[in-house]
């Protein structure tokens, strides 16, 4: 029988750019992912050949990360090689599920991401190799991940954009920012890493309340970032949803870097997704089927991931 291993793809949910300074980050593994396959070769990937370096390796399918060949922004390059790696480790022996070894893929992958990609904080490849709800903090030359449930009845909706960024490139005008103006740069991301503990501390007592409200402020310094280091991180279009959003008591901003590619909505308990899904879809947003995935890199067989839990559930400790 066939080997295939899977890594789920990610969103970053706040903690986007802040989690490179210490903050914390929380993203969600979702159920679109990666495959890689034994008995099948491809070129690899840059991220890939960082980890094992020239040569042929396992075929990858990303194409659930993507729409026709624009990627959505859900961490193809991350899951692709969690899945390569995962996949190797599987036919070495290894069980891809034990602590141990997932350990071992993502310091690996981390390693092998940054190094493809000139930087990053590792935390699409946590959600990757972990899945579930997951907290993310860079401290030092080390990544601590820990399983983090949001609150009880939070749920969430993802928007795919028409148009696309690179992170890299979005990553380097930011960085540009504080040389240009660093009290700006000190503003801007003193707001960010305040909106991120925010919404981590909320999760931890379980306030929603604090959680939507904290979501929010992490929008809007997202927003400032943007306008600050003169990178188009949040378009006209998310800060239309944002109000729509934030008149329902959820909130609305772009997973990750921003730029265009996917978007979230944080909605709170009894809310329905129509409203905002009508506005969204008239700004050239389409909603994605997604759910979470609390499983992260594993054994499948043939059938394409499943449907998942809700986005409150507590992920399996990493």
């Amino acid at each position: 029988m066939t080997t295939r291993v899977l890594a789920p793809g990610k969103m970053v949910l706040t903690g986007a750019y802040a989690v490179l300074r210490g903050a914390p980050a929380l993203v969600v593994a979702v159920s679109r992912g990666a495959i890689a396959e034994a008995g099948k070769s491809a070129p690899p990937s840059r991220e890939v050949r960082a980890a094992l370096g020239d040569g042929p390796a396992p075929a990858v399918d990303t194409s659930a990360l993507f729409d026709g060949e624009r990627k959505l922004g859900l961490g193809a390059s991350a899951a692709g090689l969690v899945a390569t790696l995962g996949l190797l480790a599987t036919q070495r022996g290894a069980d891809v599920t034990s602590p141990a070894v997932r350990r071992e893929i993502f310091v690996a992958s981390r390693a092998a991401h940054a190094a493809a990609q000139s930087g990053g904080s590792g935390v699409d490849v946590a959600a990757s190799v972990y899945g579930g709800t997951l907290a993310y903090r860079i401290d030092g030359d080390e990544a601590r991940v820990e399983p983090c449930a949001l609150p009880a009845g939070v749920s969430f909706r993802a928007y795919a954009s028409a148009t696309f960024a690179r992170t890299t490139d979005l990553r380097a005008k930011v960085s540009s920012l504080t040389a240009r103006d660093p009290m700006q740069d000190a503003r801007v991301f003193g707001a960010l890493a305040e909106a991120s503990s925010e919404a981590y501390g909320a999760c931890l007592v379980g306030d929603d309340v604090r959680f939507f409200a904290a979501a929010r402020a992490f929008g809007r310094a997202l927003h400032s970032l943007g306008v600050a280091a003169d990178a188009n991180v949040v378009d006209a279009a998310d800060l239309h949803l944002a109000d729509i959003a934030a008149e329902m008591g959820g909130a609305y901003f772009p997973s990750g870097a921003g730029g265009g590619d996917v978007a979230v909505h944080l909605v709170p308990p009894s809310v329905s997704f129509d409203a905002l899904d009508e506005a969204a879809v008239a700004r050239g947003k389409i909603p994605l089927d997604l759910t979470r995935d609390p499983e992260g890199v594993r054994v499948v067989s043939v059938s394409s991931v499943a449907s998942r839990p809700s986005l409150h559930e507590p992920s399996a400790a990493p």
